[in-house]
């Protein structure tokens, strides 16, 4: 209950977010269904149901990730002094985080059910009732057990995510609460780990793609390859942005970039990871539009509507995630105006941040993509 009125009295950026999540859970969920239909209707050989719903984690990955991002930047379960008072201490936070993501969720994933049941007929007396009813396999019944368990991913492993995501830390023995500090400018350690990642993705995209050319199938090897691809970067990514705030503060450095500097620092974790991925989205899209050059339709309707799905919940969770930054420097920022430092200064630091990462993940997303589209143009 507490989490629906938190809900209902939120911020109109807040609810827009969250509607997001629910039409990121609405497209999952739809996606989902269409593969359960697709594997009811028999056998099929040339293309096997689960390699459909293997092509369907991609989407599924990126929903959970921006609904821990959703969470995160939520108001209503930031962690205040005081809420301990009354009850709402790190544990009750968590499982708030949880209710709330999956009633975001739940509401998506109903949208889905409705969705697909009228494109199939089952619904009549609406527009456009059966326009889909042979892709979707109309005459066959579809197992209620796995159609709750298909949508009932989304939400589970939402809630799940978002109530690790609160989970407290755990301190030192001696240790009491408030010693540790809030963000950590030690350099992440995945930056090697990415590297090895990306590589070995890359080289496993590159190979499955030489292996399939000229045929109109999509090989699993190229999803496990961009997996590969896409967990690599976002290891990768803090690092890269933590190497970047370290160089930007090198050789004699101005207010500017000082200030830059040590908000990437700062912020390395926070929004290196969405940015790897997002990086990897991007490359993927610019490799794929290379395959589409080599091959008569190489992608359907449904491949479509989830490279649609992961582009746009990955962008929604690196804006997310700046949010999430821009409030936590909320206080530094009013500290910096009371001490008299003039505010073009701090537009003119953030813009030169984004500068920076522009021209470092820039170049990377297209050596990837060039990488992996190679095989593609022999």
């Amino acid at each position: 209950m507490l989490a629906l009125r938190l809900s209902r009295g939120s911020h109109p950026l807040v609810l827009l977010r969250r509607l997001l999540l629910a039409a990121a859970s609405a497209g999952v969920g739809f996606l989902l269904l269409c593969t359960l239909s697709y594997a009811v209707t028999g056998p099929h050989p040339a293309d096997p149901a689960a390699q459909r719903l293997a092509w369907c984690l991609a989407p599924l990955a990126a929903t959970v990730q921006l609904a821990v991002a959703v969470a995160r930047t939520d108001p209503g379960t930031r962690p205040r002094q005081g809420l301990s008072a009354v009850g709402l201490g790190p544990v009750r936070m968590s499982a708030l985080a949880a209710a709330s993501t999956a009633v975001s969720a739940v509401l998506g994933s109903a949208v889905a059910l409705l969705f697909f049941l009228h494109l199939r007929g089952d619904l009549s007396g609406t527009p456009f009732d059966g326009d889909a009813a042979e892709l979707l396999a109309a005459g066959e019944p579809l197992p209620l057990g796995a159609v709750l368990l298909l949508l009932a991913l989304v939400p589970v492993l939402g809630a799940g995510a978002a109530a690790l995501a609160f989970r407290p830390p755990r301190r030192r023995t001696g240790e009491p609460p408030g010693d540790e500090p809030e963000h950590s400018t030690e350099a992440p350690t995945g930056l090697p780990w990415g590297v090895a990642l990306t590589a070995v993705g890359v080289a496993v995209e590159a190979y499955t793609a030489r292996g399939t050319e000229g045929t109109g199938g999509t090989p699993g090897g190229v999803l496990a390859g961009w997996t590969l691809t896409a967990v690599g970067l976002a290891m990768a990514g803090p690092g890269i942005v933590h190497l970047c705030g370290r160089v930007l503060q090198s050789v004699r450095p101005g207010a500017m970039r000082l200030l830059a500097g040590r908000a990437l620092m700062d912020d390395a974790r926070r929004i290196g990871r969405p940015l790897g991925v997002v990086c990897a989205v991007v490359s993927a899209v610019i490799a794929a539009s290379a395959l589409a050059g080599e091959r008569p339709q190489p992608f359907g309707p449904l491949t479509a509507l989830g490279a649609m799905l992961v582009a746009a919940c990955t962008t929604a969770t690196l804006l997310t995630s700046a949010v999430e930054a821009r409030q936590d420097r909320a206080a530094t920022r009013a500290g910096l105006l009371e001490l008299g430092a003039p505010a073009a200064l701090l537009q003119a630091t953030a813009l030169l941040r984004a500068v920076v990462l522009l021209a470092v993940f820039a170049p990377l997303t297209w050596a990837v993509a060039e990488l992996a589209a190679l095989p593609l143009r022999h």
